[in-house]
């Protein structure tokens, strides 16, 4: 049995949050019933002190489970809540969790721990604590004031003499924390926090749980969020939202900068206008000359979704996508993707990039979707094809213009049925620009 945000259902689990040293279950508590009511409002005090955080608040599930001593966060944003700790703290207080809690979410400290441990081999369950440790000095510094009081025992960067504002791998770089691993030995905040999966989470077959596509999109709605208003945010999350979700990326600037070349160059998206007439009509009396006007491009983009790539690719094609709408203007209604693997799918228009569902798994042809791209509809002024280049091409060069974003791979891939087999290059007549 699973439980959402409005009716929690119990599931066994023990995890802690670095609030303070977890008090035991008070005699007679054993079957208390979670306050709801108090941990909804203290999510809505959360929205109201953190305003640029209510789409990830929001978009925790709640699982009630009896056996944890406080909150804790798994990989797939679910948060485990233990009713005892909700009636024994206050509501401010508990409204300083929930943003702690989805503060490690947001950072991405799941996969950015497991990348950490598999680079220096570190397995265990005292390296997945030093990385719990570090993992709450790079959000700990960020979240009390203003709303939400700092409880005793937090903790801080400071407790070792550290500096603020540095990133978790820094402070794992910069010190053991030995001193701290014997103090904080309860110190659990899930497998959303150093990426070591527990025998009590609900896996990525539970309910209700994000899928990786999703969880990228909640992510981008509050890193454009703080962006558009970063008065409201403090420096640690408006570098999280320039650097640590979106970090300057080159290839942004050239995939955006090849689709307005490609858009503007002569004859693509132009037509004769009566709306203001030509300069030249002045020298014509009495006749009225129509001028060129350049429309917004419409673009097409065909994204890989075969089984050689993966989803963290797929989600960072939903990104490019966005990218793309305001390469040209921010004209969503110009923009649809199409998904192809060995077969291409029906053209979606851009509403929201969450919102594109991208199907398939099997082999690839991207001819097929070059195909879809130049026969659904207006025909397009770009064509994006996004892929890592393991496909046939189309012989005939598209009667528009072609930007092909290639994520990296090998020099040379490996084909089970051909071990000498290399991919055929992006033709010449395509703009190429590799992501990442």
């Amino acid at each position: 049995m699973r439980g959402d945000a409005e009716h929690p259902l119990p599931r066994p689990a023990r995890a802690t949050v670095p609030v303070r040293r977890p008090a035991p279950e008070p005699a007679g508590r054993a079957g208390l019933a979670l306050d709801m009511e108090k941990l909804l409002a203290a999510r809505l005090h959360a929205v109201k002190v953190r305003p640029y955080l209510a789409d990830a608040l929001f978009a925790l599930r709640v699982v009630e489970d009896r056996s944890v001593p406080t909150m804790a966060v798994d990989a797939h944003w679910r948060v485990y809540v233990s009713p005892g700790f909700v009636a024994r703290t206050p509501l401010e207080e508990l409204a300083g969790v929930w943003v702690h809690e989805v503060s490690h979410l947001l950072r991405d400290h799941h996969w950015r721990s497991e990348a950490y441990a598999r680079e220096h081999g570190e397995y265990g369950p005292g390296e997945s604590l030093r990385r719990n440790i570090a993992a709450d000095f790079e959000i700990n510094d960020d979240i009390y004031g203003d709303g939400l009081p700092q409880p005793a025992g937090t903790v801080l960067p400071s407790l070792l003499g550290l500096s603020d504002g540095l990133l978790m791998e820094e402070y794992l770089r910069t010190a053991s924390m030995s001193g701290l691993a014997a103090d904080l030995a309860w110190l659990d905040c899930g497998s959303g926090a150093d990426g070591r999966k527990r025998p009590w989470e609900l896996g990525p077959g539970g309910a209700y749980g994000l899928s990786r596509q999703q969880r990228d999109a909640v992510r981008f709605r509050v890193a454009e969020g703080i962006k558009g208003r970063p008065g409201e945010a403090p420096e640690g999350w408006r570098r999280w939202a320039e650097e640590a979700f979106h970090p300057p990326q080159p290839w942004r600037r050239l995939l955006g900068s090849a689709i307005r070349s490609a858009a503007g160059a002569p004859g693509a998206g132009e037509n004769h206008s009566y709306r203001r007439p030509s300069r030249r009509s002045a020298g014509v009396p009495g006749v009225v000359l129509p001028s060129l006007r350049r429309t917004p491009p419409r673009v097409r983009v065909v994204i890989d979704t075969s089984g050689s790539v993966s989803d963290a690719e797929l989600g960072s094609a939903l990104l490019e996508v966005v990218a793309i709408s305001r390469a040209v203007g921010g004209r969503r209604d110009l923009v649809s993707v199409i998904s192809c693997d060995a077969a291409a799918g029906v053209a979606v228009p851009l509403c929201r990039a969450e919102d594109v569902e991208l199907v398939g798994g099997g082999g690839t042809d991207l001819r097929s979707g070059f195909e879809r791209a130049l026969r659904c509809g207006p025909r397009p002024d770009v064509i994006v094809a996004l892929t890592d280049g393991q496909t046939p091409w189309p012989s005939a060069q598209p009667p528009c213009r072609t930007v092909v974003g290639l994520f990296p791979r090998p020099a040379r891939a490996v084909d089970e049925e051909d071990p000498h087999y290399v991919p055929d290059a992006p033709p010449p007549w395509a703009r190429v620009v590799t992501i990442g």
